[in-house]
C-alpha cells in the first residue's frame, strides 16, 4: 500500500491539530516550523464548547477541560468598575452543549504535541511552496534547508503572513490592519480572587480571566497606529493606559515583568480568498482567515479547519474533491465570523462621548431585557458540531457540571 504523505508549515495550534488529525486518519505527517524551537508565543486561550467538540474528535477534549479553568460567571465594566452587562456560566453552558475554558496557550500545544510521533516535527526548518501541485496528478513540492519534500497534501498553517497563502493566491492582497493594537500577559496569584471580566473604556478594552493555577490571563486591546511601540517598555505603557481603572487591572499590571508583555498589532482578512485550497495545499486557521480577537474565535476556528479538513482528505480518496469539500464547509463559515469579529472591532475602536455613551447604554439595555440576548450573540458560532461523531474522547454530550 502506498504512504500517503502530508507537509504541515507552521507548529502553531492550527498547524499542530491538523497534523494530530491527519496522523489518526493514516496520514504520514511532517511539520516544519521555521522558528529554532518549540516555545509557545502567547499567553492564555479560550476555549468555546465548537473547539471542544473539535478536539473531542482526537480524543484530546476531555484532557483540555481537565487542566482548563471554567469561565465563571462575569459580563462586561467600564473603566470605573460598573457593570454594563453580567454574564451567566451556568447558561451559556446550557445553551452550547459546555462551558467556555480558558488554559495556557503552552498546555495546549504540549497536548497537542503528545498525539504525534516525536520526529514529526522539525525546527529551525524555514520552508517554501515550489509546486502546490494537482489534486489529480503530480505531487506538491515544499522546498526545505535540507532539501525538497513531494508531498500529496500540503497544509499551509504559517500564520497571517502566511507564504503559503501568497503562493496560492499572489493576487490576493492578504490581511489589512484594523487599526488596533493587542497586549497579552499571565501574571503571577495575586493573593485574592476577582471575577472575570472584559471592560471597554474609549478605543481601549482590557479582559482579566483567573486560570485553573492561579494564575491570571488577561489582555487588553487599543487604538494606535501600525507598527508603533513604546518609548520605554510595554509594561509601562499598560501602566499609562489602563494604571487607573478598576480592580483587579492595575494589581495585574503590577505583577508582570516588562519581558513578559506581548504585543502585536491585530490584522485582519475582511476580503475572503476565493477558495482554502488550490492544488494539492490547503490552507487554514489565520493563513487562510484572520480575525479580529474580538470573538475569541481565532484559535478555536483554526481548530475547527484542522478537524475538519482531516475529514475530508481521506488517504486514498479522490483528493480533489476532498479539498473542495473542505473550502465548501470552512470558507462560509469563517467569513462571516471575519466580518462579524471586524464589527465588534469598531464598537470596541469609538472613542468620542456621545457614541461611547451610545454604546455603552445600548449593551447595558440589552443586559436588562434578559441574558438569552447577548448569549444568542454566539448562536451558530458556540454551538457547532464537527461532522465526525463528536465526543470520541469519552465526554458525555452537553456536559454543563464543572470537572
Amino acid at each position: 500500500m502506498t504512504t500517503s504523505r502530508a507537509v504541515v508549515i507552521g507548529s502553531g495550534i492550527g498547524g499542530l491539530t491538523a497534523a494530530a488529525a491527519l496522523h489518526r486518519s493514516g496520514w504520514q505527517v511532517t511539520v516544519l516550523e521555521r522558528a529554532p524551537s518549540l516555545e509557545p508565543i502567547g499567553a492564555g486561550i479560550s476555549l468555546a464548547p465548537n473547539s471542544q467538540r473539535a478536539l473531542d474528535v482526537i480524543g484530546l477534549g476531555d484532557a483540555v477541560r481537565s487542566l482548563a479553568a471554567w469561565q465563571g460567571d462575569g459580563g462586561l465594566r467600564t473603566p470605573s468598575g460598573r457593570w454594563l452587562a453580567r454574564t451567566d456560566s451556568s447558561a451559556a453552558a446550557e445553551r452550547f452543549g459546555g462551558p467556555l475554558v480558558l488554559l495556557r496557550r503552552s498546555a495546549l500545544i504540549d497536548l497537542l504535541r503528545s498525539r504525534l510521533p516525536e520526529s514529526t516535527v522539525r525546527t529551525g526548518a524555514p520552508s517554501q511552496l515550489l509546486d502546490r501541485g494537482c489534486a489529480g496528478g503530480r505531487p506538491a513540492v515544499v522546498r526545505t534547508p535540507t532539501g525538497d519534500i513531494e508531498a500529496d497534501l500540503v497544509v499551509g498553517a504559517d500564520g497571517i503572513g502566511s507564504s503559503v497563502r501568497t503562493a496560492l493566491f499572489p493576487d490576493h492582497r492578504g490581511p489589512s490592519y484594523s487599526g488596533f493594537t493587542t497586549w497579552r500577559v499571565l501574571a503571577p496569584p495575586l493573593g485574592r480572587s476577582f471575577t472575570s471580566h472584559e471592560t471597554w473604556g474609549r478605543g481601549s478594552l482590557w479582559g482579566s480571566h483567573p486560570l485553573k493555577d492561579g494564575w491570571t490571563y488577561a489582555y487588553a486591546a487599543a487604538t494606535a497606529p501600525a507598527g508603533a511601540h513604546a518609548a520605554d517598555d510595554e509594561k509601562a505603557e499598560l501602566l499609562r493606559r489602563f494604571g487607573e481603572w478598576h480592580d483587579p487591572v492595575p494589581a495585574v499590571i503590577g505583577a508582570v515583568e516588562p519581558a513578559q508583555v506581548l504585543r502585536h498589532d491585530v490584522h485582519h482578512m475582511t476580503e475572503p480568498l476565493p477558495a482554502h485550497h488550490r492544488g494539492r495545499a490547503a490552507l487554514l486557521g489565520d493563513a487562510a482567515h484572520a480575525m479580529a480577537p474580538t470573538l475569541g474565535q481565532g484559535g478555536n476556528q483554526a481548530i475547527e479547519d484542522a478537524i475538519v479538513l482531516a475529514h475530508h482528505v481521506t488517504p486514498g480518496a479522490d483528493l480533489g474533491a476532498g479539498l473542495a469539500a473542505y473550502s465548501a464547509e470552512r470558507q462560509p463559515r469563517t467569513t462571516a465570523l471575519v466580518r462579524k469579529a471586524a464589527r465588534l472591532s469598531r464598537m470596541m475602536q469609538l472613542s468620542g462621548t456621545p457614541a461611547v455613551a451610545l454604546r455603552d447604554g445600548l449593551m447595558a439595555t440589552v443586559s436588562r431585557l434578559g441574558p438569552g440576548l447577548v448569549l444568542r450573540t454566539f448562536d451558530g458560532i458556540a454551538d457547532w458540531r464537527p461532522p465526525q461523531r463528536p465526543y470520541a474522547a469519552g465526554t458525555r454530550e452537553g456536559q454543563t457540571t464543572r470537572p
